[in-house]
């Protein structure tokens, strides 16, 4: 789950269909970087970027600590989504203290809404076929 390799934590997020990867380097100067770039470019909503920087922010730790993200999958809001539980993860990874802080605002609960299934006989996985009597 979240593991320490050096100078850097390590904590995997996830959420719907998307992953992150997740390391911390402590000592940083606060930048973020996903998939190789600034994760202004990655995501130019404001409310993604405040969602990633979630578990930074609870625990004060916004401008000491280096963020680097790999994702794969899903959409903006489940790549935002997965790399704040990755973050929080790896900042347990990186003290266990921080734990108490993250879990009371419910940043290290994995959300376990996925897409459902389609159904046989339906058009979508709710969505059934116009009945017609004649």
């Amino acid at each position: 789950m979240s593991a320490a390799e050096g100078n850097r934590y390590y904590g995997t997020g996830r959420r719907k269909t998307s992953v992150a990867k997740v390391w911390l380097k402590p000592g940083g100067t606060g930048v973020i970087e996903v998939n190789g770039r600034e994760m202004k470019e990655v995501f130019p909503r404001l409310a993604h970027q405040n969602v990633i920087l979630s578990p930074l922010a609870a625990v004060n730790m916004t401008s000491s600590v280096d963020v680097k993200a790999v994702t794969t999958g899903g959409g903006d809001s489940g790549r935002a989504d997965s790399i704040r539980l990755g973050i929080a993860r790896a900042l347990v990874a990186l003290d266990e203290s921080l734990r108490a802080t993250l879990s009371r605002q419910s940043l290290l609960t994995r959300d376990p809404r996925m897409k459902e299934r389609k159904k046989y006989g339906q058009k979508r996985a709710r969505k059934r076929f116009q009945y017609s009597k004649r």
